[in-house]
């Protein structure tokens, strides 16, 4: 199964260290803590320093301490247990569906199925309602064979019935899937299009990152230039590998991080976004090719999410200014 996100999946104590730094003074503690995971709900992560399992410096704090850098946050996620989604009648942007397969336009902000501090409100809850009858791939996942980030929008697959997933796991075994996402960048990129080929693995340092690693899986990411703007770059990204927030961690080590991006971002993303009025990550998955069950070949695309198009409304006009 393919997983174009991350999540906590793991079934035993994992405990994360976080390290406050510079643009991190005074940030209210939960706030620090929800921003490093941002996988979890700031509920959840609340709930979490209320009951001690969130230390700063190896001293419980309450969810209003302010940071400092040079602070050790130390955060203890107890084991998660495995949570039966339910349907909810939430409105699904569907951009194609037959017997097999649904093909949606997510939302960003919506988590694709049940985790600690996002047990109702899923893609999948929505899902189960739409379709009643799935009852695929699993008791919390039904018919999921690839995610997005929670912030992340654009197109979506979801299988209905055993053929179809059956399809689908096997395309995205056989990289034959074809993927691609647009993405704007903090500062300019020199390169009409380049290729970044670094293997991915767990941040040794956080366990809810990823990072460039030699001991991580292969993957390999490919960008072309849309257009520049003064401080940022619009891409289009494809990606031949899944690799858990691939296209942000590749983009982030070439020195050029995804707008908006809170965990793989730095000070100068973080600015870009602000005057952007972006109060997400830059990155939409913008088209998706897949193999039918019948044999045909089909393309869908996602259009832009509202406030994805509206920064771009704001950089395409000072470049006529320009």
């Amino acid at each position: 199964m393919s997983t174009d996100d991350g999540s906590l999946e793991e079934k035993h104590m994992e405990t994360v260290e976080l390290r406050p730094a510079r643009e991190d003074l005074n940030v209210r503690l939960d706030r620090f803590v929800s921003a490093g995971i941002p996988d979890l709900s700031r509920t959840y992560l609340q709930t979490l320093v209320e009951d001690g399992h969130v230390l700063v410096d190896g001293v419980p704090r309450r969810a209003a301490f302010k940071m400092t850098p040079g602070q050790v946050v130390t955060v203890s996620l107890p084991e998660i247990e495995s949570v039966e989604a339910l349907p909810e009648n939430i409105p699904l942007d569907i951009l194609f569906e037959d017997d097999d397969i649904i093909v949606l336009n997510k939302p960003a902000g919506m988590v694709v199925h049940p985790a600690p501090g996002h047990l109702r409100g899923t893609l999948v809850n929505a899902v189960l309602y739409h379709a009643p009858d799935m009852n695929i791939g699993g008791t919390n996942r039904p018919g999921i064979v690839h995610r997005l980030d929670k912030d992340t929008s654009g197109v979506m697959v979801v299988a209905k019935s055993d053929r179809a997933h059956n399809s689908l796991v096997r395309q995205w075994q056989e990289r034959t899937i074809e993927k691609s996402y647009m993405a704007l960048v903090a500062g300019q990129v020199l390169e009409e299009e380049a290729t970044i080929d670094a293997p991915i693995g767990r941040d040794t340092a956080n366990r809810l990152r990823m990072a460039a690693v030699r001991s991580g899986r292969e993957a390999r990411s490919s960008f072309t230039v849309i257009e520049r703007f003064e401080q940022t770059t619009l891409l289009d990204v494809s990606i031949e590998t899944g690799r858990t927030h691939q296209i942000r961690v590749h983009l982030a080590m070439i020195g050029f991080p995804v707008v908006g991006d809170t965990l793989y971002g730095s000070p100068k993303s973080a600015r870009a976004a602000s005057k952007i009025g972006i109060t997400r990550q830059f990155l939409h998955a913008s088209t998706l090719g897949i193999e039918m069950t019948d044999g045909s070949r089909r393309t869908f695309t996602a259009p832009v999410a509202p406030d994805l198009e509206a920064a771009l409304a704001v950089l395409s006009a000072e470049n006529d200014l320009e």
